[in-house]
């Protein structure tokens, strides 16, 4: 039970990039279609998948009142996130460019290898979490540990 906070940041972290993946997803099959009318504006610009990152990067940052001590770590490993997001938005931009051309075969590849990307992705942000876990107080890891049992509901874009 150890690691059990870790595999739950692990999963709170996952279904946030899954979202911003899910909509990059949405945008290149709306780009591949025929253009649509024209919708009425909303009231806020859509994000950009790098600030829907550095959003939730900062978000974090607060809720674990990371210190200036903490600064160096923190910073490393909110690289290891902006890195993950970078390899996977460029490997589903890849996939969604070469999918019309592939066959069912081709297609199931190209699945398995965003998934060994994103095991690795995974590898990388869990070793960067365990060195920030390492340094933070107990009533920071107090804090994670609840984050990530208890995630809260996000809100549908």
């Amino acid at each position: 039970m150890k690691h059990a906070p870790l595999r739950a940041f692990a999963m709170h972290t996952l279904l946030g990039l899954a979202c911003c993946l899910a909509s990059f997803n949405a945008q290149a099959a709306a780009a591949s279609a025929p253009a649509r009318a024209a919708q009425p504006a909303t009231s806020q610009p859509a994000r950009t998948r790098a600030e829907t990152v550095e959003l939730r990067i900062a978000t974090l940052h607060k809720e674990l009142q990371i210190t200036a001590a903490q600064s160096k770590v923190w910073h490393a490993f909110a690289q290891t996130i902006r890195g993950n997001a970078e390899r996977m938005e460029h490997a589903f931009r890849e996939r969604a460019l070469k999918l019309p051309k592939m066959n069912a075969e081709d297609a199931m590849e190209s699945y398995a290898q965003l998934a060994q990307l994103h095991a690795r992705n995974m590898r990388e942000l869990s070793a960067a979490f365990g060195r920030l876990y390492a340094v933070l107080t107990p009533a920071q890891k107090h804090i994670a540990d609840h984050l990530y049992r208890n995630p809260r509901p996000r809100q549908r874009r």
